[in-house]
């Protein structure tokens, strides 16, 4: 991977613990200040008091523009968020180049029509993964934690809920920007685009580094009950970034999956589909494992492409 290049110091192998704590003191200080700003702003863009606040990101505002005064907070200090650090973390302290332009040309058609081919095997196969994740039962001796991270799990699909329980197109529209394209851009550009060259460098192992930048993108979220199919979701994008060298596959991947949910959440709401967001077992067994051999196939055709356009330019 010869696209995030940099020769500081602190981006040496030697240096490999202050580089991580310092990506992620300067991730989780960017995410802080730009929730802390997306929500003094709400009073003057929204109309809703800030004493009205604890009712909004506990799923319990009733206030007209609270879904999208949610989604502007989440987008201003999420997906946006994540890629103010990434530009922080690369260009101040790393002093690295992503050589968008060669990323770019990077990106064909064939290599775009994989990609959609992999991320129907994705989620046709994560179905699986998502239904055994979310039945994972603990030991006895860590029922304490099992019902904490079971009380968390709940809040956050209360949270999901109410986020993505459009009323009309414009919130439907500010769901895909929000969840979608922010999302896909920015977790991205800062997990695969930042984090996952770092940790090949440190580790000297690609396959290493993409499965722990997916464990900690995964991670991130705090969600054990969806940890492991969002941790391959995660490896996916991360093997389309390194038969590629381009961040543009990724990117495209990862705004597909989260608009695809978005999409189906809206047609249930308008009752053109049958979908329940908390529903696990969606897709049959025999289907999910065609789904992990349309996945497989998909990857190593679009390694295979690949190489062949890397040889070609």
């Amino acid at each position: 991977m010869d696209i995030y290049k940099t020769q500081v110091p602190i981006t040496t192998k030697s240096n490999w613990l202050l580089s991580i704590v310092v990506m992620v003191l300067v991730t989780f200080g960017v995410l802080i200040l730009l929730q802390g700003l997306g929500l003094l702003l709400l009073p003057f863009l929204f109309g809703i008091p800030l004493e009205e606040l604890t009712a909004l990101f506990t799923a319990e505002s009733e206030h007209p523009n609270g879904r999208m005064a949610f989604l502007f907070v989440q987008g201003l200090g999420g997906g946006l968020g994540f890629y103010v650090a990434a530009l922080l973390i690369s260009k101040v302290i790393d002093k690295a180049d992503f050589g968008w332009q060669q990323q770019m040309s990077r990106f064909k058609f064939m290599g775009f029509a994989l990609t959609l081919v992999i991320m129907t095997g994705s989620v046709l196969f994560n179905s699986i993964l998502i239904d055994w994740n979310a039945k994972i039962v603990l030991p006895e001796f860590l029922s304490e934690l099992e019902q904490m991270m079971r009380s968390k799990e709940d809040e956050l699909m209360a949270l999901t809920k109410y986020l993505t329980d459009f009323e009309n197109v414009g919130e439907f529209l500010m769901g895909i920007l929000v969840i979608g394209v922010l999302a896909g851009i920015g977790e991205e550009v800062l997990f695969r685009g930042v984090l996952q060259p770092k940790l090949q460098l440190f580790t000297g192992n690609a396959h290493v580094a993409i499965w722990l930048s997916a464990f900690i993108f995964s991670a991130i979220h705090f969600q054990f009950y969806g940890f492991f199919p969002r941790m391959v979701l995660g490896a996916i994008f991360g093997y389309l970034y390194l038969y590629s060298g381009s961040l543009v596959y990724p990117i495209i991947g990862h705004i597909l999956n989260n608009t695809f949910t978005v999409v189906l959440v809206y047609l249930n709401k308008l009752g053109k589909l049958e979908f329940n967001i908390e529903e696990t077992e969606q897709v049959s067994v025999p289907i999910a494992l065609l789904g992990l051999v349309i996945l497989v196939v998909g990857l190593r055709l679009f390694k295979e492409k690949s190489q062949i356009i890397g040889s070609d330019g």
